[in-house]
């Protein structure tokens, strides 16, 4: 590591300690500073925003999620002032118990202390990561994508500025550049860094669980399926199917395979119609495809390969597979889900029953949209990411998944022998 970046990551640490000394009350301060100030100054993040929209072709997927506005500047704004409203996670007893020799043991929340984020064009998240890391009592440390240089260089400036007003090291809050060398950096800043979530595609997560040194949650990438029982209700089925495909394209939430029983394929051109109207391209395998020839766009209809399935879209674009019974279905997304949400559709409480208790995913719904895997949705204020694995932290991160524990010992001189 050179020394460039070994001096920035030793601030960030050093300016982690004095977290610890704040009372709620003053990081709750700073949160409404910071969103009363992101009010103020929205023009100038929209202006900066618009200078990495105009560097991205408008039909990239990513397109989207780069994207500000009114509404989501507004919707941030809410989410922040959300965050300050809720209880600390940290300090709380998990346990507690007094020993026969008359030891007083605590297991108390506390901080990771400094927490690495490397993520996409996603310019809302460096709002999300810093009022949970604040609320938490982390440093954070973000390396965002080139895509989204200037959107980020001002977002951070401004927190930045709103620390340093309040008498917070600002070095709590550090934007790296957009280089590659800082990503390696980051990820074997040891002794400097205690955790690192990527949050991206497959790709970048793969790469960062592949090379970090320091501990990694992985969170982001969502091959999400929504499986069509034989006794499910085809109102019901449209409108989930439809929320959960273009409410928002470029989440990793939004649904990417529709599984359904064969002899539920009749109903399958009404499931899709709505699709259909937002010009929704669909893979469809044979039996599906032969369903929906007489009555899908003959332009948005395709025929489906192996590579339509486990694929996370992004985009307008969706596969279908159809099966012959819920044991076929719970097997084709065992086979291609990423873990992230998977979805029923039945009136049959025995199949919802099996399904959620065969399918192995952070998030597991029965006749509801998988667009509601979101941290604010979830009522947690914001969300740092959702969480693919298994161990400390699982679907929608936030304030909670960002303490550990420690054990707290209250003696009166017992000595072991």
């Amino acid at each position: 590591m050179d020394d460039y970046h070994q001096n920035t990551f030793q601030l960030v640490a050093e300016a982690s300690k004095g977290l610890n000394l704040l009372e709620e009350k003053e990081i709750n301060a700073i949160l409404e500073a910071i969103a009363k100030e992101t009010e103020s100054k929205m023009y100038y993040i929209l202006a900066e925003n618009q200078k990495d929209l105009q560097r991205m072709d408008t039909s990239n997927p990513k397109y989207d999620r780069l994207l500000l506005n009114e509404q989501r500047i507004m919707d941030i704004v809410k989410d922040i002032r959300n965050v300050a409203s809720l209880p600390s996670p940290v300090g709380k007893a998990l346990m507690q118990k007094t020993l026969p020799n008359g030891l007083n043991l605590s297991k108390v929340t506390v901080p990771f202390g400094v927490i690495g984020i490397i993520y996409e064009a996603r310019p809302n998240v460096s709002f999300d990561v810093f009022s949970l890391c604040l609320k938490s009592g982390n440093a954070c440390i973000l390396k965002g994508g080139s895509d989204a240089r200037f959107s980020n260089e001002a977002i951070i400036d401004l927190i930045r500025n709103v620390l340093d007003a309040n008498g917070i090291n600002p070095n709590v809050c550090t934007l790296l550049p957009n280089d590659r060398t800082a990503t390696e950096a980051l990820m074997n800043a040891r002794n400097y860094v205690d955790l690192i979530i990527p949050r991206g595609g497959q790709e970048l997560i793969n790469y960062v669980r592949e090379n970090s040194r320091i501990p990694v949650i992985e969170t982001g990438a969502g091959v999400c399926h929504t499986y069509f029982h034989k006794d499910g209700d085809i109102k019901k089925g449209k409108d989930i199917i439809t929320n959960a495909k273009i409410r928002k394209v470029s989440v990793c939430n939004s649904l990417d395979c529709l599984v359904i029983d064969r002899e539920r394929l009749d109903d399958l051109h009404y499931l899709c119609e709505d699709l259909d109207k937002k010009d929704v391209i669909i893979y469809a395998d044979k039996h599906a495809y032969e369903a929906l020839f007489s009555y899908y766009s003959y332009d948005q209809l395709k025929k489906a390969d192996e590579k339509s399935f486990g694929t996370e879209f992004l985009d307008y674009k969706m596969s279908i597979k159809t099966v012959t019974d819920i044991e076929e279905a719970i097997n084709h997304i065992s086979k291609y889900s990423s873990k992230h949400s998977e979805a029923i559709i039945s009136e049959d409480a025995e199949a919802i029953k099996l399904f959620e208790k065969m399918v192995d995913a952070a998030c597991v719904y029965s006749n509801a949209s998988t667009a509601f895997t979101d941290g604010a949705q979830f009522g947690l204020g914001a969300e740092i990411g959702i969480s693919t694995q298994k161990m400390h932290a699982r679907g929608p991160m936030a304030l909670e998944e960002l303490c550990t524990y420690k054990w707290l010992i209250d003696g009166n001189g017992q000595t072991r022998s």
